[in-house]
């Protein structure tokens, strides 16, 4: 789903920074704002069952933190997930997938939270049809309606979902991921609900299948940072320094200090296609790199491109990343090769061809066919990653 810090600028700046001191607060910590962060710690106390688990259900992983969704409680007894239209990535995911890949981890931690309250439900999916290609076409029709009912048992992964953290970091380079622990990750990507479609889990630490996925993590993100729209969608995102972070709790944050004090200093512009070559551009590139090229194992869902298969995979990649959570090992989507947008279809069908030995669809959009839905670098971090901002329960809920 999202690419914090990548396009942080690399250099020194020691006097700048120091200067951009009196212009901005902390200026000397990367810290995120502590209420953008708050989501984090846990529901506030006092509030009802349906509050709670929607509080827990706002830190699921989803693309360029956009966190689509909005749950609709005006009527008593139920949960209606609907999706925010205007939260899509246009650009870089042009038929809705990977938005929808998210809203399936939004509703698999919903579920999960109302469990951990021994309360059950029966979701129903798509009530009113299932959301269009076109993503113009887009509305905020139900993507699930769950009527709260009965008891349920809890999930022993819970327990890592405050937890949980997208590993955007080099990997210890040291370290090997056990095949023991692959296969635990794998076990644990499986749908709760049985009526979902079946999903394919698998992963490699082999060493040189690993060597061909890193190639294929940067020649598909060189095609996202040279491609300009991709490229400045993910620009439009940036949220530079603890006001912007704050205020938006959303998108791609950026709080190290020598950017701050660049934007402070307009010497940031965020309008404009770095150019290759550029101070920008060769950021973008090392940033990639080191996350490819640190990589020490993957991991990979495929399964039907259906909305309802979408849903599932989203499901999936959340359960595989409390697992990764639990074991300790750091997990971090890299999903440029699976963007379905046509500056990248070279690297879409290397990458079926790669990880599923399987063509892709010739034809872009949801579909029955198989599809690799979720991509994902392991590795162990040496310094737990922060937790990323989240927007408030009340802007999300409508009651």
């Amino acid at each position: 789903m999202q690419r914090r810090q990548f396009i942080t600028l690399a250099g020194g700046g020691a006097v700048l920074a120091a200067t951009a001191g009196t212009v901005l607060a902390n200026p000397f910590s990367s810290a995120y704002p502590a209420e953008a962060v708050a989501a984090w710690q846990g529901p506030a106390p006092g509030l009802d069952a349906r509050r709670t688990a929607l509080s827990y259900a706002l830190t699921a992983p989803n693309p360029h933190n956009l966190q689509p969704w909005i749950a609709d409680l005006r009527t008593p007894g139920q949960i209606v997930l609907r999706t925010d239209p205007k939260r899509v990535l246009a650009e870089t995911d042009p038929f809705g997938r990977q938005i929808t890949v998210g809203l399936g981890g939004f509703l698999a931690l919903l579920r999960m939270a109302l469990a951990e309250q021994g309360i059950g439900c029966e979701a129903v999916l798509w009530p009113e049809g299932e959301l269009p290609a076109n993503l113009k076409a887009w509305d905020d029709r139900p993507v699930a309606v769950l009527k709260l009912q009965g008891a349920s048992k809890t999930d022993s992964l819970f327990a890592q979902v405050l937890k949980r953290r997208s590993a955007k970091v080099a990997y210890d380079t040291a370290r090997s991921v056990p095949t023991e622990a692959l296969a635990l990750l794998e076990a644990a990507a499986r749908p709760s609900d049985a009526r979902l479609p079946q999903l394919q889990v698998q992963s490699s630490a082999q060493a040189e299948r690993v060597a061909a996925m890193r190639k294929l993590c940067l020649d598909s993100a060189m095609a996202e940072i040279n491609n300009e729209p991709a490229f400045m969608e993910s620009m439009r995102l940036l949220r530079v320094g603890p006001a912007e972070i704050d205020h938006h709790r959303d998108g791609i944050s950026i709080n190290s200090p020598f950017v701050r004090a660049m934007a402070a200093f307009g010497m940031f512009d965020r309008t404009k296609f770095p150019q290759p070559g550029s101070p920008g551009h060769k950021s973008a590139v090392e940033r990639f790199a080191t996350h490819a090229n640190t990589a020490m194992a993957f991991a990979w869902i495929s399964g039907p491109n259906t909305r309802t298969g979408q849903l599932a995979a989203g499901e999936a990649h959340l359960r595989m990343h409390l697992r990764a959570t639990a074991l300790g090992i750091g997990l971090h989507p890299m999903s440029q090769a699976l963007q379905e947008f046509p500056a990248m279809r070279s690297h879409y069908q290397a990458a079926h061809q790669l990880l599923i030995s399987s063509a892709a669809p010739t034809e872009p959009g949801p579909s029955s066919a198989t599809v690799v839905h979720m991509f994902n670098r392991l590795g162990y971090v040496k310094e737990a990653p922060q937790a990323t901002p989240r927007r408030t329960l009340e802007v999300v809920v409508r009651a």
